[in-house]
């Protein structure tokens, strides 16, 4: 028997915010499509993600960030990943994020950020695609 492996995926919440309905929603929708998911609840620093990320052995990231530190959240995740040899982990993430700041973003190395209006198939559908890439390129 030819086993298929699942993607896992680490839905993380950092930072003070406490509305998590979206990550919530984000990390069914994943799941329901076949991927192996890990929310890692409210409240979480960079810190903790990167660590429980590299534990779980994931193949992205997803942050769900509403609280305006979108700016320090993502880079300090990519600083730890970095720092600990795991910036092939893809991250990606969503949230009231403004524009310029989506730019500024991709260049730190986020692959994608979602704002409001994104369907969760859009999200499910990039996620597929940016891993068969990752895997395309190891």
């Amino acid at each position: 028997m030819n086993a298929v492996r699942r993607h896992r995926i680490l839905v993380g919440k950092p930072g003070l915010d406490g509305h998590d309905r979206g990550a919530k929603v984000i990390a069914r929708a994943l799941r329901d499509a076949g991927f192996e998911v890990i929310y890692t609840g409210l409240h979480q620093t960079p810190e903790m993600i990167v660590s429980a990320a590299i534990q779980e052995d994931v193949d992205a990231i997803g942050l769900s960030i509403l609280s305006g530190a979108h700016m320090h959240l993502f880079s300090k995740v990519k600083e730890l990943l970095t720092a600990q040899h795991a910036d092939d982990i893809v991250v990606f993430g969503g949230g009231i994020i403004p524009d310029d700041d989506v730019a500024a973003l991709a260049k730190l190395g986020v692959a994608r950020i979602f704002t409001p209006g994104a369907t969760t198939t859009e999200i499910v559908a990039w996620l597929r695609a940016a891993l068969a890439a990752r895997e395309a390129h190891a």
